[in-house]
């Protein structure tokens, strides 16, 4: 499968999921309740696909464009309604039905997140430690005093043992403190503490990494430099490099592992160079030119030739978290409970000006991100998928009309009232709300072409 269509097929998968569990916790609940559901479409516009399955005979569709979905009730001011029916249309319904009803879909998408964790937790996932690389220069990781290959065991007060622990914490720590204490075990296994100054994540608008951006990298190994993978036609594959051919030298420069092979060939793009490699028993001279990649904008060189596995040394750097299923329970609602704030706390701080919004991601970088978790494997893809709909989960709560929130918005109104809005009021409400949709999503393509044409 092609590059494209693996990454389209990953994020359709994704876009999928979320849309039927956010449409099926409407459908449920209203069915629950007693209201007649019409339609569940998956997709806006004309069907392409659909089927009437159900003792109401409701209509299953699939429709020609699929960024969304609805089900469609009975409901008095969209038709006519025969009087055997009128006490199964949604517009009958008390305000308290009908909120549970339009809630229920936003809330799908959280339980989603809450049973994929859940299972993460129990099951296990293989995760990367915490390990320290060395830090860029004049970094607030610097100025700490962190050095390479040391263990990070604390964030502040709370215990760790993944570097995606580390990063999460880092991020909720870094949205309103300056500093942060790290515990960590130095390289001669010693607990220390280094104060790290984070407040750049913030100066910054958040945008880009924000563990890069104060220094923190991790910790890569110095594997043997032995060839593993070579691209077809890529610079070392016309030059003749082989698998298996280890690598003793560049241009007379003697090589101690493939940190130092990676890190010549990356400030040489375009000047050939003289790999020195054993073959066997044979010492050999391979002449190669780097490709020259464009990298955030900066030029670095690529051979295409990736290093052998070296299976101990790499699973010195994993680690396998899972925990009994009660526990795991626990913890999946603690991480969507966590995710779903600080998503909130990111969306008021965007409006305040404090966050950039050039972090507003659309469909283009969110199939990049499906694409990519799917080739790091299911656990990846499956975190991706649960963060994913957290954001719709939150998104959809917001009291922005047109939204499951702003239709939430007009019947506590009700409730202060003891009346409905009127119809007029509500087509504006309609109105502002499809303008400030139309305007979020502008601003999300806008940075998703951004983003693929400034890489």
């Amino acid at each position: 499968m092609n590059g494209f269509l693996y990454y389209l097929c990953a994020f359709a998968l994704v876009l999928g999921v979320l849309i039927i569990f956010h449409e099926f916790g409407h459908y449920l609940v209203a069915r629950w309740l007693g209201v007649k559901v019409l339609r569940f479409s998956v997709g806006f516009g004309r069907p392409i696909w659909s089927r009437r399955w159900g003792r109401d005979g409701t209509e299953w569709a699939i429709a020609a464009f699929p960024l969304g979905g609805y089900v469609k009730m009975l409901d008095e001011r969209e038709g006519k309604v025969p009087a055997g029916e009128l006490h199964r249309s949604f517009n009958r319904q008390s305000v308290w039905r009908r909120m549970a009803i339009v809630a229920a879909g936003p809330l799908a998408n959280l339980l989603l997140a809450v049973m994929v964790y859940w299972l993460l937790f129990w099951n296990g996932t293989l995760e990367v430690k915490p390990v320290l690389g060395s830090p860029a220069a004049a970094s607030a990781a610097a100025a700490a005093g962190i050095q390479n290959g040391e263990l990070v065991r604390k964030i502040g007060d709370e215990s760790i043992q993944t570097w995606q622990e580390m990063r999460w914490l880092m991020l909720r720590r870094a949205s309103d403190q300056d500093e942060i204490i790290l515990e960590l075990i130095n390289r001669q296994n010693e607990i220390a503490w280094r104060r790290l100054t984070v407040s750049a994540i913030r100066e910054s608008g958040w945008e880009g990494d924000p563990l890069e951006r104060l220094g923190l990298t991790l910790y890569r190994p110095n594997f043997p430099a032995l060839i593993g993978t070579v691209t077809p036609n890529g610079a070392a594959d016309t030059a003749g490099m082989l698998t298996a051919d280890k690598v003793l030298a560049i241009d007379d420069t003697p090589v101690t592992g493939w940190s130092d092979v990676v890190r010549t060939v990356r400030r040489s793009p375009g000047k050939m160079l003289r790999f020195d490699v054993l073959r066997g028993d044979q010492r050999l001279t391979i002449s190669i030119t780097p490709s020259t990649i464009d990298e955030r904008g900066q030029s670095v060189g690529r051979i295409g030739a990736g290093v052998r596995d070296d299976r101990v040394l790499r699973d010195e750097m994993m680690i396998r978290v899972s925990y009994d299923p009660l526990t795991a329970f626990g913890k999946g609602v603690v991480e969507t409970w966590d995710k779903s704030w600080f998503t909130l706390r990111m969306i008021g701080k965007m409006l305040l000006g404090e966050v950039s919004w050039r972090n507003i991601s659309g469909p283009v970088t969110i199939a990049d991100y499906a694409g990519q978790s799917a080739k790091l494997g299911i656990d990846y893809y499956l975190k991706f998928l649960a963060l994913v709909s957290i954001s719709l989960g939150v998104l959809n709560l917001l009291p922005i009309p047109i939204l499951d929130g702003g239709h939430l918005l007009y019947y506590l109104i009700e409730i202060v009232k003891r009346a409905p809005l009127s119809e007029r009021t509500m087509e504006i409400g309609q109105q502002i709300g499809l303008a400030l949709l139309s305007l979020l999503m502008a601003f999300a393509f806008y940075n998703d072409l951004n983003r693929l044409f400034s890489s």
